[in-house]
């Protein structure tokens, strides 16, 4: 410690926030609980796995109508 200017601490500053209620974030963790139940993570690749079979399909179909529409044009014009 120094002779001419000891360390004195400062008190501690009154730090108070108020805790609101929130509903929407109160539903948002009820949600987020109740999805959390045993078998929750194969249902939810069981989903993600049908959403992306038929994102593959729809585009499957998209780029047979466009090769299609390629095919015809080329007949058309040659």
């Amino acid at each position: 410690m120094s002779v001419l200017f000891p360390k004195v601490q400062k008190p501690r500053e009154w730090d108070y926030r108020p805790i609101y209620y929130d509903e929407e974030k109160e539903a948002r963790k009820d949600k987020r609980l109740a999805r959390l139940h045993r078998g929750a993570f194969r249902e939810e690749h069981e989903k993600n796995m049908t959403e992306l079979r038929k994102k593959k399909q729809s585009r499957l179909v998209w780029l047979l109508v466009l090769l299609g529409m390629l095919i015809i044009g080329f007949y058309i014009f040659l």
